[in-house]
């Protein structure tokens, strides 16, 4: 699991920050490793934090780590050419516990997890003489 602490200060220096919701979701840990995971979209010009949260009822938050899977075939998903497809993964002993506390609907909803996403600093070109 991904320490949520370093969410908090990400891209502050960034005038906007953006975030993206998952376009799919699969939330099978009884499945095994990497069956816990939102895909989402992103434009590919813009950076993103290198994580994801997911946030749960009574504001108790969850990171996860990002794997940029734009070169894969992903079955319903169909991206514009300017986005990427990004997979966040929740850790799955992580996804078990929160199932056996009563989570497993919160963790099925697209709106608990979340992508923070910003544009890359532009370079500073100084004008031609």
């Amino acid at each position: 699991m991904v320490s949520c602490d370093k969410w908090k200060y990400t891209a502050t220096s960034f005038k906007e920050k953006y975030y993206a919701n998952p376009v799919d979701l699969v939330v099978q840990p009884w499945r095994g490793q990497h069956h816990v995971y939102g895909t989402f979209l992103i434009p590919n010009i813009y950076k993103n934090d290198g994580f994801f949260t997911l946030t749960l009822p009574g504001n108790k938050t969850y990171c996860g780590q990002l794997l940029n899977v734009s070169g894969f075939v992903i079955p319903g998903v169909y991206p514009k050419p300017e986005n990427r497809i990004v997979r966040g993964y929740l850790n799955t002993r992580v996804a078990l516990l929160l199932i056996l506390q009563g989570h497993i609907n919160d963790l099925n909803q697209p709106e608990n997890w979340k992508l923070g996403y910003f544009e890359s600093r532009k370079k500073y070109h100084p004008k031609s003489k």
